[in-house]
């Protein structure tokens, strides 16, 4: 997942990062008296995230949800939770997630993230200020009273490494694939259902990268043997796997739009 968020040598974040609409480094002199208030429906922020990044280690758990992909130049993975920009169809009004829907580590480290700070060579833990749960004098503090971390910033800043860690093993994966070719264009299709019940013009959903399995099943035994070794085979199946849940994703919609003008004339 590529993060663009940077911290120059004035201190002045740059870039931009789903989610984060004002990431500052987490200080004791400006955060010392805030906090994360605890919300039984603390997802709101993500039901604009129809597309959100993934690390390879989810793809397993996150391909029963629905279509992982490949996005831009990057080959970047997605998991695909809707069919409209701006609209995750998995987060309910009461900011949780549908029942059984994979949440992605992305969305649960929020409000930190990590920005490089390129003068000091080294990663800086920001927290979202706008937040809607970040509060002065919030259930989980973010200091103690000597302005030490609290063990829930510790935890943060922990879960915070181990999603740089896996994000970094994620870029050796997408590296892997293109040195081996296995990327091709795919194209996700819905073929509506005519009034008379024959079949529509079918109706392009999305554009996108997908491994070949052409080109998986060409590959040299040795190379198979390679990549089921390094656990990338079975990563590389769930992906594949994961792309009927556009079938799902096209299945929701449709069941909610037939939902909403009966619900008008309730």
């Amino acid at each position: 997942m590529s993060e663009t968020t940077q911290l120059p040598a004035g201190g002045e974040l740059t870039g931009s990062v789903l989610f984060y609409n004002k990431p500052e480094p987490l200080a004791r002199e400006l955060h010392g008296k805030l906090g994360v208030k605890r919300m039984d429906g603390p997802f709101k922020f993500a039901k604009a995230g129809h597309a959100i990044p993934l690390t390879v280690g989810e793809f397993p758990l996150a391909a029963v949800t629905g279509p992982i992909i490949f996005v831009g130049d990057e080959k970047l993975p997605i998991a695909v939770m809707g069919l409209n920009a701006g609209e995750n169809m998995f987060v309910q009004d009461n900011g949780l997630f549908e029942p059984g829907v994979y949440i992605p580590a992305y969305v649960r480290r929020y409000p930190f993230v990590f920005a490089n700070d390129t003068a000091n060579n080294q990663m800086v833990l920001c927290v979202d200020r706008e937040a809607e749960f970040v509060v002065e004098g919030g259930d989980l503090s973010f200091f103690d009273d000597k302005g030490e971390p609290t063990q829930y910033t510790q935890q943060c800043i922990e879960f915070c490494n181990n999603f740089e860690v896996e994000r970094q093993r994620t870029m050796s994966f997408v590296q892997l694939l293109k040195d081996l070719d296995l990327f091709e264009t795919k194209t996700a299709q819905f073929t509506p259902t005519n009034p008379d019940g024959s079949q529509g013009q079918p109706q392009k959903i999305a554009e996108y990268f997908g491994v070949s399995e052409d080109k998986l099943n060409k590959l040299p035994a040795d190379k198979i043997i390679e990549l089921r070794d390094n656990g990338a085979l079975g990563q590389i199946y769930a992906h594949l796997l994961s792309l009927v849940g556009w079938d799902r994703l096209i299945a929701i919609a449709m069941a909610r739009q037939v939902q909403q003008p009966a619900a008008a004339n309730a």
